[in-house]
C-alpha cells in the first residue's frame, strides 16, 4: 500500500472515530461510524488473499448491519420524541435496538461470533486496530446513552461475554483468536460496570487498550501467529520473552500488575451495590481467561520448540518497527497498579 493511500485511510479511521465521539446528533454519530468502517476495510484486505477478503467481508456485513440498526433506532426515537439528541434516547424500543447494535459493533456476546473469525483472517496489525481503536466509538456511544439503556440487559450481556470469552479461548492455539476471546471477556467486564459507574468503565477501557496494544506489539515483533511460534521468541530477544510473559499475566489480572486494577475496582463496586452473585460469576469467569493466558505464558517462557538441530540465536539486526510504543505500553501495562489511588480520585 502506497504511503499516500495509507495516510488517507489512517486519517479517515481517526476522523470517523473522533466525529462519533464528539457528536450530539445521531446522524453525525452514524456518519462517523460509517467513515470508520469504510476506512478499516482496505486495511483488513490489504494482504490480497482469500482469507483476508473473507474477513473484510464478514467485518463489513456485521458493522453495516449494526450501523443500520443504530440509524433505525435513532430514527424511531426522533419520530416519537421529536429530537435527534444522543442523550435523549427515551423511547424503549430504540434503547433495546441500540443496545443490540452496540453489542454487535463491540463483539459482545451473544453477537460475538464475527470477532474471532475476522481477527484470524487479518494480519496482526489489523487485529490490533480492530481490538483497540475500533472499540472507542461504540464505547463513547454507550457512555453517552448509559442513562437510557437497560441495566439488567447490560449486566447479563457483560456476564455472558466474560464467560464466553474465557470458555472460547481455552481450546485455541492461534494467538489472534486467543486475543479475540480475551477482548470479548474484557469488554464483558466493562459493560457489566458501565451502568453502575462509568468512571470505572473508562479506567478499564484505558487499561485494556494499553495491555492489548502492548501484547499485540510484542506478537508483531516476534512474528508469533500460533502458540508454537511463541516457543522461539527467546531466540529473538530474551528480554522480550520475559516482558511478554508478564504482560500476559497482567492481561489475566494477577495482583501486582496493572491488569488487576480494573478487576479489583469492578468487583469492589459490585459488592458495594449488593451484586455479590454477579461479582462471584465474573471472578470465576476470569479464572477461565487466566487459564489460557497461563498456558500462553508457559509456552513462551518455559518450553522450547521441538527442533532436531540445536536452536541458535537469531541475528539481532536493527528492528524494522520502532520499539518506543512497545516500551511505553509495556511499562504502563505492568507497573501502573501503585498509581491506583491517583487514578481513582
Amino acid at each position: 500500500m502506497s504511503p499516500t493511500i495509507l495516510t488517507i485511510i489512517v486519517s479517515s479511521l481517526a476522523a470517523g472515530t473522533i466525529i462519533t465521539m464528539t457528536s450530539h446528533h445521531w446522524l453525525m454519530a452514524w456518519i462517523g461510524l460509517e467513515i470508520n468502517t469504510m476506512a478499516i476495510i482496505p486495511i483488513i484486505s490489504s494482504t490480497h488473499n482469500p482469507r483476508s477478503t473473507e474477513a473484510a467481508t464478514k467485518y463489513f456485513l456485521t458493522q453495516a448491519a449494526a450501523s443500520a440498526t443504530i440509524l433505525f433506532s435513532s430514527m424511531i426515537n426522533a419520530w416519537q420524541t421529536g429530537t435527534w439528541d444522543i442523550t435523549n434516547l427515551s423511547f424503549l424500543p430504540s434503547s433495546i435496538l441500540l443496545t443490540l447494535a452496540l453489542a454487535m459493533k463491540l463483539g459482545l456476546a451473544p453477537t460475538h461470533f464475527w470477532l474471532p473469525e475476522v481477527l484470524q483472517g487479518s494480519t496482526l496489525t489489523s487485529a490490533m486496530i480492530i481490538t483497540t481503536w475500533q472499540k472507542l466509538a461504540p464505547m463513547a456511544l454507550i457512555y453517552l446513552t448509559i442513562n437510557n439503556l437497560s441495566t439488567t440487559v447490560l449486566m447479563l450481556m457483560g456476564l455472558l461475554s466474560s464467560i464466553i470469552g474465557g470458555w472460547g479461548g481455552i481450546n485455541q492455539t492461534q494467538t489472534r483468536k486467543i486475543m479475540a476471546y480475551s477482548s470479548i471477556a474484557h469488554l464483558g467486564w466493562m459493560i457489566t460496570i458501565s451502568s453502575i459507574m462509568t468512571s470505572i468503565m473508562i479506567i478499564n477501557l484505558v487499561v485494556y487498550l494499553m495491555m492489548t496494544t502492548a501484547v499485540f506489539l510484542t506478537l508483531i515483533s516476534s512474528k508469533s501467529k500460533t502458540m508454537q511460534d511463541t516457543t522461539t521468541t527467546w531466540t529473538l530477544s530474551p528480554a522480550l520473552t520475559v516482558m511478554m510473559a508478564i504482560l500476559l499475566l497482567s492481561l489475566g489480572g494477577l495482583p501486582p500488575l496493572t491488569g488487576f486494577l480494573p478487576k479489583w475496582l469492578i468487583l469492589e463496586e459490585l459488592l458495594t451495590q449488593n451484586q455479590a452473585p454477579i461479582a462471584i460469576a465474573l471472578a470465576l469467569s476470569s479464572l477461565l481467561s487466566l487459564f489460557f493466558y497461563l498456558r500462553l505464558t508457559y509456552t513462551t517462557t518455559l518450553t522450547l520448540s521441538p527442533n532436531t538441530p540445536q536452536t541458535t540465536f537469531k541475528w539481532r539486526f536493527k528492528p524494522h518497527l520502532l520499539t518506543t510504543l512497545t516500551m511505553i505500553t509495556t511499562m504502563t501495562s505492568i507497573f501502573l497498579l501503585p498509581m491506583a489511588p491517583l487514578i481513582t480520585l
